[in-house]
């Protein structure tokens, strides 16, 4: 019994070797198209966390801005007012005023709101710059990686039929590369995704802000002028022997 058990205790299989994934070392090893790709993905991941830093960073600055100037704004009763405020403050509402004081005056209602909408476009334009990097980055990384890994099946039938054996040793290396490449590509274009979605609510939330702030500043600069502002007393004061002299 005890020859038995020590003949299948010996009979036990080894335990199978840890592999590790060594993405240095699959990257020496790999082809020059193979390195190519995977340093224009590293740069397409680098560049998508910098636009997004800059774009978010960029939008505070806009609502901060906008938040102050309608803040401010609220309290003002007259164009006058407006005018004067909008020139005393940097923020997208601002311009807009200011523009509707440059090249409104005493214009009609659908030329002032035809202006503004002019100032909104292009403020609209300025948050939305550089989104088309992102765009392009979420939609063309992962056809990039592609490329590395279709380049990489290439090379591991190329290996299969110099060695004329379709062993692990042999296929594994150009699987391994074509592989990765297909990672970093969506590494890169998942972000880019996510980044382009929630920037893009972000500018339209405050151009849908500002665009309804604008239709009540048209409307505060168009309005008429109140009949009281230049009121003419009801009781006119008599003069010093002005009364009716009697008889």
């Amino acid at each position: 019994m005890t020859l038995l058990q020590a003949a299948v205790d010996g009979a036990a299989p080894a335990e199978a070797p840890t592999v590790k994934l060594d993405l240095v070392g699959l990257f020496q090893n790999s082809a020059w198209p193979i390195k190519i790709t995977i340093g224009l993905l590293l740069a397409c991941s680098l560049l998508v966390w910098i636009i997004a830093v800059l774009k978010m960073l960029q939008l505070a600055r806009l609502r901060g801005a906008e938040n102050n100037f309608e803040r401010r704004a609220r309290h003002v009763g007259t164009a006058r007012e407006l005018f004067e405020l909008a020139g005393s403050i940097r923020a997208p509402g601002a311009r807009i005023v200011a523009e509707l004081y440059a090249r409104g005056a005493g214009a009609h209602a659908d030329r002032l709101r035809a202006v503004a909408d002019r100032v909104i476009l292009t403020e609209a334009q300025s948050a939305r710059a550089l989104m088309w990097l992102l765009a392009f980055i979420a939609a063309g990384a992962p056809f990039i990686g592609l490329f590395g890994t279709v380049y990489g099946i290439m090379d591991a039938f190329i290996r299969i039929g110099a060695a004329k054996s379709a062993s692990l040793p042999v296929v594994a290396p150009a699987i391994g590369e074509a592989l990765i490449t297909t990672a970093i590509g969506l590494a890169a274009a998942i972000p880019a995704v996510f980044f382009y979605n929630w920037i893009d609510k972000g500018v339209g939330d405050f151009v849908a802000e500002l665009e309804t702030a604008a239709a009540e500043w048209v409307a505060l600069v168009t309005e008429p002028a109140s009949p009281f502002d230049n009121t003419i007393p009801l009781v006119a004061s008599v003069r010093p022997g002005s009364g009716r002299p009697r008889g």
